[in-house]
């Protein structure tokens, strides 16, 4: 492929770092000081009290729903985006909570606050908040009405690290946040993610939950040795607290997440770049321009048609495919989570009616891979083969 959605993130230092590893006498290879040493250095890059270091951004989202099903164990509904991954709305799902869909925004590509809050009952738990591909997906609006009415909000960052919302990160907003490590985001673990959070509580049950619920896992003696005290038949070291999940990392992913760390602000900066030169080249009368770029971290070049254009589409991706032009259409996740069919008997039939901006998305959108790698004379030439059409 040409032109693929990524290049690796991996740099000899980074390699390096993990053979220094695997090189000592009798290595700690689980979850162990590197861990937590890349869980403070990330908690300080992102402005935030906690992070807890996962095996991957879908197992970042099924925690943080399965600490709001402990405070809601009744169950109820989360306003969920339907333009996103496929673990935003699984999490909703696998932790017995209703999604509930709400439009996005075509200039962020993150739900329209104003849907959102047209979708708030008496039955809504939580928003999550998808930050889609780099953009910032917050209004100050959202934000203060959400506070007015006690309803939290999580944060999906998944593809967006390092972008802002008013000069302060993205992530370090809602009750909690989510990101993501995979190998084609902004930075890399292999596989992982974190969860990010202010509220001490919140953290101890996380680090419970990450870990079989075990109470050994939490770092306040106040709390373990309550469990201790009140039950003293059980070993203390195998108290659970909740029937949770085995979602630990690994040294070798905190060493890779260490290492990266380091170049991930010069990356964002390299990115926004990119997604500039594109924007001021790709024909800005068939294709979207207007997107809102102030504290962007982009991630991948948005490709998006004005209007909907059945034969102009159809040439677009026979162009791209052509010339090795590696593309998802639909753009995040494949399009619209509401036409899949795992929602099949769990919301109404035609939902996806009801979205008519990501409906767009869906059949005239995609994504183009960008990284900080990637040159100025190749995003013309892209330019200019999709101009072509």
């Amino acid at each position: 492929m040409k032109f693929p959605l990524m290049r690796s993130n991996f740099q000899r230092e980074d390699l390096d770092a993990v053979i220094d590893l695997l090189k000592e006498d009798d290595p700690i290879l689980t979850n162990g000081p590197e861990v937590r040493a890349f869980e403070q250095e990330w908690s300080d890059w992102l402005g935030v009290k906690y992070s807890v270091f996962v095996n991957s951004g879908s197992s970042a989202n099924l925690l943080s729903m399965a600490a709001l099903k402990t405070r809601h164990p009744e169950g109820g509904e989360v306003i969920t985006p339907p333009l996103g991954w496929v673990s935003d709305v699984a999490a909703v799902l696998q932790t017995g909570f209703t999604p509930v869909f709400a439009d996005i925004d075509p200039s962020t590509l993150a739900m329209d606050t104003d849907r959102i809050l047209e979708k708030i009952t008496n039955k809504t738990r939580a928003v999550i908040l998808t930050h889609v591909q780099g953009f910032d997906g917050l209004t100050d609006k959202l934000l203060a009405e959400l506070e007015k009415r006690q309803i939290p909000l999580i944060e999906d960052v998944c593809e967006s690290h390092g972008a802002t919302h008013n000069q302060r990160k993205l992530g370090s907003f809602g009750w909690m946040s989510n990101f993501s490590f995979y190998y084609a985001h902004h930075m890399s673990s292999i596989e992982g993610g974190m969860i990010c959070m202010n509220d001490e509580e919140t953290y101890q049950q996380i680090r419970m939950l990450r870990s079989h619920g075990m109470i050994r896992e939490a770092t306040n003696a106040e709390l373990q040795n309550s469990y201790k005290q009140k039950f003293p038949d059980l070993n203390p070291d195998f108290i659970f607290a909740y029937p949770a999940y085995n979602m630990r990392n690994t040294e070798i992913g905190a060493i890779l997440g260490r290492s990266q760390l380091k170049r991930l602000d010069d990356n964002v900066v390299r990115r926004t770049i990119n997604l500039e030169r594109f924007l001021d080249q790709i024909d800005s009368s068939r294709f979207r321009t207007d997107f809102k770029m102030e504290g962007s971290s982009n991630y991948a070049f948005n490709l998006i048609l004005k209007e909907a254009d059945d034969d102009l589409v159809k040439k677009v991706m026979m162009k791209m495919h052509e010339n090795e032009v590696e593309f998802r259409r639909g753009s995040a996740g494949g399009g619209n989570q509401a036409r899949q069919p795992y929602l099949k008997g769990i919301i109404p039939e035609n939902t996806y009616l009801e979205l008519p901006e990501t409906e767009h998305i869906h059949y005239y959108g995609f994504y183009l891979g960008n990284y900080p790698d990637l040159q100025d004379h190749e995003i013309c030439e892209i330019c200019n083969l999709i101009n072509s059409v």
